[in-house]
């Protein structure tokens, strides 16, 4: 299985992974990918910002143990995660996670497992800006219980 992470500042184009993804993804049949983008609004006051940090190198060994797990779960053929760190406006691509499969269920799971890795437990702090006010943030408890299914 290949895998390939970027932990990157710098924007992406969703639509040009994807078919740079697809022209190299070789016999597989199915190939799913989820985008996250940064909320415009919650409950509360709209988000005007979302910063990302992260912890150059163990963030991107953290991803790489998920996507070998994924890849002990499934028969994966190929695995691509992009992933954004610093200030993003509403709209802006977070995370993209893109994986090939001979059969759609594979490549549909693992982008479900992996992107419930990415909410819950991998090494990135978030803080959102509302009305100019910094507040950092943690997963949700659903997101916690989606990450749940997993270990059961």
């Amino acid at each position: 299985m290949k895998t390939t992470i970027r932990v990157t500042s710098i924007a992406f184009d969703p639509a040009e992974e994807l078919r740079s993804f697809e022209a190299e993804s070789g016999d597989n049949g199915a190939v799913v990918t989820f985008l996250g983008k940064v909320r415009k609004e919650d409950e509360s006051a709209p988000v005007e910002a979302l910063t990302l940090e992260h912890y150059p190198g163990l963030t991107e060994q953290s991803i790489k143990a998920a996507c070998d797990e994924a890849g002990q779960r499934w028969p994966l053929g190929e695995i691509l995660i992009i992933h954004r760190v610093g200030r993003m406006e509403p709209g802006a691509p977070i995370v993209q996670v893109i994986a090939s499969s001979p059969h759609r269920r594979a490549a549909f799971e693992a982008t479900d497992f992996l992107m419930d890795y990415l909410k819950t437990k991998a090494l990135f702090w978030k803080k959102e800006t509302r009305q100019g006010i910094d507040q950092w943030i943690e997963p949700r408890p659903e997101d916690h219980d989606d990450a749940a299914r997993w270990s059961e």
